[in-house]
């Protein structure tokens, strides 16, 4: 969770007395190494059975073939993908039987994707022989990078015929190293026996299990499961450098950025802001995840200095509990000096008006196990003043339950990728514990959005299965404007907990004139982010969400500005989300796996692991 400086106070109590938790050493990044995605293996079936035809035409073995391309051509390029095939080699008579058994090869290794090397390998592929997949799961986790976030794409089309070792067996061995690895599995129109020990297989490992009836089933299929593989924070932006003072700080025009922050190290950078015109900067953070993170506790300060430095007495400070869960944690600034009018003090001029300004990130607060850096994304957005602002502000729009058709999606692992909903509908994901994954709305102005996200249930319920379930809803730059969390021990739950959804008013210029800072924060158009958090728990099956999303109203007349700029420049042309294509091209930040912390509730569960259901909590800022 993340918390405002008034906060802090009622924090304290429920962290004091905490044993600090170990961590394991974290290298130091920069934001000239490349954007990092999971590095998968797509281990594909190849034995005689593969020969059989398609219902939807062809062999089984081309249609495979088709879906694994698809997926090449959609990767990111900076995705770390690789791919195995067993039964290639021999055939599938009972002389062959013992080198069959052993016929797994590692045709293209899970290094940066070669797209024409990748499909060449897939095209080469001739099947023959036996269904050796545990020996092929063992080949595939030896040859991945042995730490990390790392996972495995099977698609096979019936039982091993090799065992020993047991198929399920050895994702349950490859579970118990405490790898962060795991399987995905998808059964090419297998029969119950089949698809009993393919769901076994993700299962023991946290990963999913998907059928795949026919050929066309497969090419729809195995490009989303594998994106969800690949699934990780990615941080993005132009490349600039803070500065220890104000006097050297580079000026930022509107945009998305990347640097790198140190701990207790204040980052000064300089914006530009016409007279009467309104600044934002905000600062996002993603903390890498590891183990015992209970008492990790990191704060990011920012503050605003007008000419020649002179502090204008505007500080916004965020903090977050558990960031060795993955937390991503952002801190923003609205800057409305440029559109005060003077004071006549010298000190005060200093902070009013057109002029430069100058903004002030810190990583103020560090938690003992956390790295020395790491990167920070700043986005940066200058609105013209206004001669209209457009009409007055309105109530929060009402929720309408959509149809009851579903649409699969895969979220995001960032802001920057994260997945589009294109309009009112239902939609689909697969999470896995530990995960937190963004979605988008384009809101234009007058139309508002409600939106609500079910739990679905898992075969495993209880309160040893608990993990935290968040969702938070933010604005075009990044502040977030309401959430909800609880408890979830694999019975369906639904958020919000205490409501029929979470809701923005109507976008409107005036709204930043609302008491309520929640309503304030709903004053500009463009696209505003859902998060969805699942925190993680011991390996348990993965949890089926469903987003439904509900944008109310018709497009209207925004705001008048005084250059006649639409409101959709004001944060650059380089500051809206990407395509995971463009997002991978253009990144040079690092990934790190994404969660929100689960904050004072993974206090109470500590001392109430016996009670199933904890009573949901809910904060509207």
């Amino acid at each position: 969770m993340q918390f405002s400086s008034r906060a802090l106070g009622a924090i304290a109590a429920a962290v004091i007395g905490l044993v600090p938790a170990a961590a394991p050493a974290v290298a130091q990044q920069s934001p000239q190494q490349g954007t990092e995605y999971a590095p998968t293996m797509l281990v594909l079936d190849a034995s005689g059975s593969m020969l059989a035809p398609d219902p939807s035409g062809g062999t089984k073995m081309d249609a495979a073939k088709n879906a694994v391309r698809s997926f090449v051509a959609a990767a990111p390029s900076t995705a770390e993908v690789g791919l195995t095939a067993y039964g290639t080699a021999t055939g599938s008579s009972d002389a062959e039987q013992a080198a069959g058994c052993q016929d797994v090869n590692v045709l293209h290794p899970a290094r940066t994707i070669d797209k024409p090397a990748l499909t060449a390998a897939t095209d080469g592929i001739v099947p023959r022989g036996y269904t050796p997949i545990g020996t092929s799961l063992r080949a595939a986790a030896a040859a991945l990078p042995q730490e990390g976030p790392r996972s495995i794409v099977l698609v096979s089309d019936g039982l091993d015929t090799c065992a020993p070792p047991d198929p399920c067996d050895v994702a349950r061995e490859l579970s118990a190293q405490g790898a962060e690895l795991v399987v995905h599995a998808i059964g090419f129109g297998v029969d119950d026996p089949s698809r009993a020990q393919l769901t076994c297989i993700a299962q023991s490992t946290g990963g999913t299990y998907t059928d795949a009836v026919d050929g066309k089933t497969l090419e729809q299929v195995l490009p989303r499961v594998s994106a969800a593989a690949l699934r990780t924070y990615a941080a993005v932006g132009t490349p600039i450098t803070g500065t220890p003072g104000y006097q050297e700080a580079p000026v930022a025009a509107p945009g998305q950025y990347l640097d790198v922050l140190e701990r207790k190290n204040p980052q000064y950078y300089a914006v530009d802001v016409p007279e009467g015109a309104t600044a934002y900067f905000t600062g996002t953070v993603s903390f890498p995840r590891h183990d015992d993170s209970v008492t990790s506790v990191d704060r990011l300060d920012l503050r605003v200095y007008g000419a020649d430095g002179q502090d204008c007495h505007s500080e916004e400070s965020q903090l977050a509990t558990r960031t060795g869960d993955g937390v991503a944690l952002t801190v923003g600034s609205v800057w409305n000096g440029a559109a005060k009018p003077s004071s006549g003090g010298a000190d005060a001029d200093a902070c009013t008006g057109g002029g430069r300004y100058y903004f002030a990130l810190e990583w103020g607060e560090a938690s003992d196990k956390a790295p020395a850096q790491l990167p920070v994304e700043l986005s940066v957005g200058v609105e013209q003043a206004v001669t209209d602002p457009g009409p007055t502000a309105a109530p929060a729009v009402e929720f309408t339950a959509p149809g009851s058709t579903t649409v699969p999606i895969v979220g995001g692992g960032s802001f920057n990728v994260a997945a589009e909903l294109p309009g009112t509908g239902r939609y689909t994901d697969t999470m896995q514990r530990g995960e937190y994954v963004f979605y988008r709305v384009k809101l234009d102005w007058g139309q508002g959005l409600a939106y609500r996200v079910r739990f679905g249930a898992t075969p495993e319920r209880g309160s040893e299965y608990t993990s935290n379930i968040a969702t938070k809803l933010y604005n075009p730059y990044r502040a977030e404007i309401d959430s909800d969390t609880m408890a979830y021990t694999g019975s369906e739950q639904t958020l919000p907990s205490d409501d029929s959804a979470l809701a923005t008013a109507p976008i409107r210029y005036l709204n930043r004139e609302a008491a309520d800072a929640g309503v304030a924060g709903q004053a500009v158009a463009g696209w505003y982010s859902i998060a969805v958090k699942l925190s993680p728990t011991e390996k348990v099956a993965p949890v089926p969400i469903e987003l439904e999303v509900d944008i109310v109203g018709t497009p209207e007349s925004g705001p008048r500005y005084t250059n006649d700029s639409a409101s959709d420049a004001t944060f650059g042309e380089n500051s809206h989300p990407l395509a995971s294509e463009e997002a991978s091209d253009q990144s040079d930040g690092i990934s790190t796996v994404v969660g929100i912390a689960v904050g004072i509730i993974a206090v109470v569960l500590v001392v109430a692991v016996t009670t199933v259901v904890l009573v949901s909590r809910r904060r509207r800022r």
